[in-house]
C-alpha cells in the first residue's frame, strides 16, 4: 500500500455527458407531518432505546418513531389484505 500510483498522459477515450439523476435538494429532507403527543413509556424502555441509539449513532426519540412508524404500516396493510380477502369471500358466497 506504500506504493505511489503512477499515472499517465493517455487520451480519455469517447466522452459523454450523463443526465442528472440525482433528486432535487428538496426530495432528500422529505419528513412526514409531525404531530406532537405527550406519552408516558416505562423507564426500562427509554432506557433500552437511549442505549440503543447511543450505539448507532442516532437519537431515542427517532428511534422510538420509526418503530412505531413501521408498526403502523405493518397492521395498515394487513389490515388491508384481510379487507380484500373478505371482500372475496363474500364475492363468492353470494
Amino acid at each position: 500500500m506504500s506504493e505511489k500510483i503512477k499515472y499517465t498522459d493517455e487520451p480519455l477515450g469517447d466522452l459523454r455527458v450523463v443526465p442528472d439523476f440525482l433528486p432535487r435538494r428538496e426530495e432528500l429532507v422529505f419528513r412526514d407531518e409531525g404531530v406532537k403527543v405527550t406519552i408516558a413509556l416505562s423507564k426500562r424502555s427509554v432506557d433500552f432505546f437511549k442505549g440503543e441509539a447511543r450505539k448507532h449513532h442516532t437519537q431515542y426519540q427517532r428511534m422510538i418513531r420509526r418503530l412505531l412508524d413501521a408498526y403502523a404500516e405493518h397492521h395498515s396493510r394487513s389490515r388491508i389484505s384481510r379487507s380484500t380477502r373478505m371482500r372475496s369471500k363474500l364475492a363468492r358466497a353470494s
